[in-house]
């Protein structure tokens, strides 16, 4: 079975935003997944920060298109009633993070990547940065 990947809401950011000097770990992560050697995972929440935040700096069509095309490559998890429930009802310090933890944990993710490590202490899953993951590869 291929890797599960969750993306935190910060990495699709630094990938669809094209932010350095994130962008070249996500990218090399994207096109894994392109080639279908991974499966990426993110909330349907993320797809609307996100949007929201891309046309702080780029044209609303643009935002839109990338975010069409990283569909494609991604598979979305739906934020439901029991993921906030979840997140509600947990010791997280950012209601935010327990609603991407929750969602990774519901999409039978395998690692969750994000560059706030620190925010998900005591996961069940493994936490990388897209450079840890990479990392992790190679030495197989």
């Amino acid at each position: 079975m291929k890797p599960r990947l969750f993306l935190d809401t910060n990495i699709v950011f630094d990938f669809l935003g094209e932010r350095v000097p994130f962008y070249d770990s996500i990218a090399k992560i994207a096109t894994l997944a392109d080639k279908g050697h991974i499966t990426l995972v993110v909330s349907a929440s993320s797809y609307s920060t996100v949007g929201y935040f891309l046309t702080k700096f780029e044209n609303k069509e643009i935002a839109k298109e990338k975010l069409r095309k990283f569909k494609i490559i991604s598979e979305i998890c739906d934020l439901t009633e029991q993921i906030i429930e979840k997140g509600l009802n947990s010791d997280f310090s950012d209601f935010e993070d327990s609603l991407q933890y929750f969602s990774a944990i519901s999409s039978d993710s395998n690692i969750l990547i994000t560059r706030n490590g620190k925010d998900f202490k005591g996961s069940n899953i493994p936490i990388m940065t897209a450079e840890e993951y990479l990392k992790s590869i190679k030495k197989k």
